[in-house]
């Protein structure tokens, strides 16, 4: 079967698209949950609109932009007196949770062209400590058992500076794949060895779940994994 080349980022990204992907990022997970909703708001017939936008891989029309801005202005305008304080006070003890897809991720590697953020979440997760969590995915697989359980949830929380600790467990998205790896150090500053915690399953005399080198900038998307809710045997 033909493979579609990916879309390349545009030449000449205007000033207003790199507004908005700075206000996108700040926003997601408050003032909207997924690009689905707010392609709603904005107007765009698909989801995907805000994908290529926030890839740029496509420039946002000013107007969109300007709409943008006034449709989430409370989130962006800063607190002025303490009526509003209080309303900031109350918002962050209503915390819902933090959202949950039903997202395949394995640490395998598994094969995958959607994006999270075109996916609607499927409930919240809220438990004590993972307040400053992005958002929840499920674990399919058994690569790193026993730390990560088939069928359990994991709260994360996106590294926008790409720094990673040596011997952490992540989420990443590199490549076509997306996986949950024991990330350690490599033999140069610009790369990684993606461990799998088991060890134990081996295909003839090689391990099932080898371990192997990724270079620190292929990789698109780092979230470090900060909880881990198992799921009960009954």
């Amino acid at each position: 079967m033909d493979q579609t080349t990916k879309p390349n980022k545009i030449k000449t990204i205007r000033p207003e698209t790199l507004e908005f992907i700075i206000l996108y990022t700040q926003l997601r997970g408050k003032a909207f949950y997924n690009n689905t909703q707010l392609a709603e708001a904005l107007g765009y017939n698909s989801a995907s609109t805000i994908t290529e936008i926030v890839k740029s891989r496509q420039n946002i029309d000013p107007e969109k932009l300007k709409l943008f801005k006034e449709i989430y202005q409370e989130y962006l305008s800063p607190v002025k007196n303490k009526e509003n304080s209080t309303s900031v006070s109350i918002s962050k003890k209503a915390f819902e949770g933090i959202p949950m897809y039903e997202v395949m991720a394995t640490a395998t590697g598994v094969e995958v062209y959607n994006d999270i953020n075109d996916s609607n979440p499927v409930g919240h997760m809220n438990f004590p400590g993972i307040e400053d969590c992005d958002f929840a995915l499920p674990v399919w697989g058994h690569s790193m058992y026993p730390y990560l359980e088939n069928g359990c949830w994991v709260a994360l929380k996106v590294i926008h500076d790409m720094k990673i600790l040596p011997g952490e467990v992540y989420y990443i998205e590199w490549g076509d794949y997306r996986m949950y790896k024991r990330l350690l150090a490599g033999d140069t500053a610009d790369e990684v060895i993606a461990h799998s915690d088991n060890t134990t399953e081996m295909v003839g005399n090689r391990l099932k779940y080898a371990p192997f080198v990724i270079k620190i900038a292929d990789i698109k998307k780092l979230c470090l994994v900060k909880d881990i809710h198992k799921k009960h045997n009954h």
